[in-house]
């Protein structure tokens, strides 16, 4: 176990850099083996946009660097923390970080990314994709990143969870944000059976739905035990989806100027029911 978490304290730049690459280049493999909407998926304008916004996402991660190596020390020094108040075996200690970033970090910031109207404007730029795939995972704007970058660095300090840990929890992260958002048709049996224990594509197709309350439902982002805890599960024909915003303008879903101004447009006439 020593040895595992020190490769993840230790994980260099590239080595992440490559496992993104790795992550998204899977699931685009299963989107194309087993899709489960057609047309529009692969045109090089949606694709141009979403990576544009994966490159600020991945620049604002770099910048907080500084500020979660702090975080660390902070937390070492004045051993605050959960995990500075119990004794577990690591493995142990290592499933509770990821448990409760998992709640305060995915679920509780996305539940507030919907719910405070401000953060909700921000948000808009995930849902506004009207061609929900891979690649729509890493599509938020700018400062809603920097919101999800506070949200991990509260969960730091609650947690009191070492760096290699923290890492280790990113990593999970990267690869459940592109299995919930790909385009893919999961067996109906291996869909159900997953379902009770992690988010799968077909849970998170309800969220991306353009109107309420699909779009309220189904928060997270690896567990679902936090949709049935918390009443926030929604279920139905996912052929019924439709993506997009009833409170956006769908035919610039991959207007990169019009995404990175939409939060501070005038919505006053087109508010969500």
């Amino acid at each position: 176990m020593d040895s595992f978490l020190i490769f993840f304290e230790s994980m260099p730049s590239w080595q992440k850099l490559l496992w993104i690459i790795g992550c998204m280049s899977f699931h685009l493999i299963l989107e194309g083996v087993r899709p489960f909407f057609t047309g529009g998926y692969r045109t090089w304008r949606h694709t141009r946009t979403n990576l544009v916004f994966l490159g600020t996402t991945m620049a604002i991660n770099a910048s907080f660097g500084i500020l979660t190596v702090g975080v660390f020390a902070w937390n070492a020094e004045t051993q605050w923390g959960v995990l500075h108040w119990i004794d577990w075996d690591t493995a142990w200690e290592l499933l509770l970080t990821i448990v409760i970033f998992d709640f305060i970090a995915q679920y509780c910031l996305h539940w507030c990314l919907h719910k405070v109207p401000f953060l909700w404007r921000l948000h808009m730029v995930h849902h506004s994709d009207t061609h929900v795939d891979v690649t729509t995972g890493t599509r938020h704007h700018p400062v809603d990143f920097v919101v999800r970058e506070l949200f991990a660095v509260a969960a730091m300090v609650i947690t009191g969870a070492p760096l290699a840990f923290y890492v280790f929890y990113r990593i999970l992260t990267i690869f459940f944000t592109y299995l919930t958002h790909a385009n893919l048709a999961l067996p109906a049996g291996l869909n159900r059976v997953l379902g009770w224990v992690i988010v799968t594509p077909q849970m998170h197709k309800f969220h991306h739905h353009f109107e309420a309350p699909w779009t309220d439902r189904n928060y997270g982002n690896m567990l679902s035990i936090w949709y049935r805890l918390l009443g926030t599960m929604i279920d139905g024909d996912p052929r019924e989806i439709i993506y997009g915003l009833d409170v956006a303008d769908d035919t610039k879903s991959n207007d990169l100027a019009y995404q990175m101004g939409l939060p501070f447009q005038d919505h006053r006439q087109k508010q969500k029911p």
